[in-house]
Parts: structure tokens; sequence; C-alpha cells
């Protein structure tokens, strides 16, 4: 519930630019007292901006809510889809594995795998650590602040020295008409070097995420193999990668 509520506050904040306490527990139905924690809590991660009754979104609408926020929102729902995509992967492999929420739990999944693994972010990376039968690849790069992704000239110079059997790719947005989307131009940069190295690309992505498009273009849809989402993907979205030749998994 916890989680729920931050998620509508967010939303609400960043739609409106502004709103008071009073409106904010209307919305929620909690107490003011809570909503006064709650907006401590996101100004501490730089979704908003604390003023004397009230808070200011300091997102834009083409940015990206920050990791801690997205980290905590539909677990379950992340999870299934990590089981999925791990299912996918044969012991044995080299695998890329892009930054994201999403794919932080699939590395949860493959601590215990016979792989050998590039994560793109250094929360996987922490994850993978002490993973006893994986060898744990890390390229070079600068971490993005909080998201901790690594990006720029060094990350992609270590993935294109190297080939990899599976990528495994976070999105933003993604539909059959614009194809793989990313908030983040140098976010987009790495992804599209991680899919250039591997034979085959399985992309992860929430229901809501296939009807929305961000601002960086990565890959159209037709050079996915795999799209692993969840069982409220609306049938007209995975219908149209499915007619883009992407097999399409719901978890």
């Amino acid at each position: 519930m916890s989680a729920e509520r931050l998620r509508q506050i967010t939303e609400a904040v960043r739609e409106r630019g502004s709103s008071s306490v009073a409106e904010l527990a209307e919305l929620t139905g909690a107490s003011e007292m809570t909503i006064r924690r709650d907006l401590e809590a996101l100004a501490e991660q730089g979704v908003l901006e604390r003023y004397r009754g009230g808070a200011r979104s300091l997102l834009l609408r083409g940015e990206e809510p920050p990791f801690a926020l997205r980290a905590q929102e539909g677990l379950e729902v992340k999870r299934r889809i990590a089981a999925e995509v791990a299912a996918l992967i044969a012991d044995g492999e080299s695998v890329v594995l892009d930054s994201g929420t999403t794919c932080l739990e699939v590395a949860r999944l493959l601590v215990n795998r016979r792989l050998t693994v590039m994560p793109l972010s250094l929360h996987a990376a922490n994850v993978l650590t002490d993973a006893p039968q994986l060898t744990l690849l890390l390229p070079g790069g600068q971490p993005r602040r909080g998201e901790l992704a690594l990006t720029g000239p060094l990350t992609e110079a270590s993935l294109a020295a190297l080939r990899f059997d599976t990528a495994i790719v976070g999105c933003c947005g993604l539909t059959a008409g614009d194809g793989l989307t990313a908030y983040d131009l140098a976010d987009a940069a790495v992804k599209r070097a991680a899919i250039a190295s591997s034979r085959r690309v399985i992309a992860v992505a929430e229901a809501a995420k296939l009807s929305r498009t961000a601002l960086a273009h990565v890959i159209p849809a037709t050079a996915l193999h795999a799209v692993v989402t969840d069982d409220k993907a609306p049938t007209d979205a995975t219908e149209a990668l499915s007619a883009a030749g992407v097999t399409v998994r719901k978890a």
C-alpha cells in the first residue's frame, strides 16, 4: 500500500505541477501526517520539492522516475517476468544484462546459475558478486547517479570487444511502430551496443510500457527475438509485436 500511495502521489504532483497535502490526503485516503512523511521521502529521492502545505514536481513529463521509487513498484509482476526470462537462459550461456529494476530482478535469479554475465549496472553487479558458479564480467563506464547504470564510451567499448549469446534488455517504452525506446540518450547508446554484440535479444517490459514511447530510439521491434511481459499486456500491442516477428511471452 505504501508503494502504491507513493506512486499515486508522484503521478498527481507530476500531472498538476504541484499539490497540497490536503489534496493528496483526499486522493489517497491517507492522513495528512502520513502524506507529509511520504512527501519528505519523495523529496529525499529527488522526485519533488517540498513547500509549506504541499509539494511541487521536479520531474518533467519526458523524464524517468528515480530508481529508488521504481524499484518498489509492481515487484510481484517484475519477479514473474524475471522468472520467465531466467527460464529462457540455458546453463553455459554468456549473457549481457541491462540496467533497470526488472533486470535487477533477473540478476537475483541468476545467482546460482552456471553462466557468464556482464551486468550493465552496479546494482546488478553487487547482486552477482558472490555467485558461486557464475563468471562475472564488469564493463568500464560512468555510473549514472541513483540508477547506477554504466554508460559512456568505456561501456560501449567493453561491449564491442565481446560476443554474447543473449542480451536481456530493459526499456522505457516498446511498440511495434516505434520500437524499443529509452528516456536517456546515453542509456540508449549502451543498449544498442549490447544488442549489436548479442546473438539473441530478449526485451523485458511490464504491460504499461507496451503503449508508451520514450525520447530515445534504440532499435526497431523487428530486431527483437522475444519480449517478456505480464498478463495485463494489451492484446492489440502484443498482436502487433507478434506480426512484426517477435515472440511474445506473458508471465
